[in-house]
């Protein structure tokens, strides 16, 4: 992370850190509500629903790979990808946190 220190911030911060930075473009925002809609998904389906070149499609879903949003299986020629339901389970715990917290405040 260079410039941002982040070794003065917890472990957890830097992981949702990583994790949203990973979300923050709009294809990948489209990729993960894809997918939400099917049980697997080969990459070519991906790329026909996104306005995107295959390549492009591609590096989205690695970076998405890379934050464990997603796994991908091989199937013969095909990558096969789903989200993984232990890093939108952490995602979902941190906004119920945030919820439950800002319930307790006024403004």
């Amino acid at each position: 992370m260079g410039v941002s220190k982040s070794e003065f911030f917890t472990e957890q911060q830097n992981q949702l850190a990583s994790l949203f930075k990973a979300m923050s473009h709009p294809a990948r925002i489209a990729i993960i509500q894809y997918l939400l809609q099917v049980d697997t998904c080969i990459c070519g389906d991906i790329v026909n629903e996104l306005p995107l070149a295959q390549p492009t499609v591609s590096q989205h879903l690695k970076e998405l790979k890379n934050a464990n949003i997603i796994k991908g299986t091989i199937e013969g020629t095909a990558i096969c990808y789903c989200l993984n339901p232990d890093t939108l389970k952490m995602i979902e715990v941190y906004f119920k946190g945030l919820t439950n917290q800002l319930q307790n405040k006024c403004c």
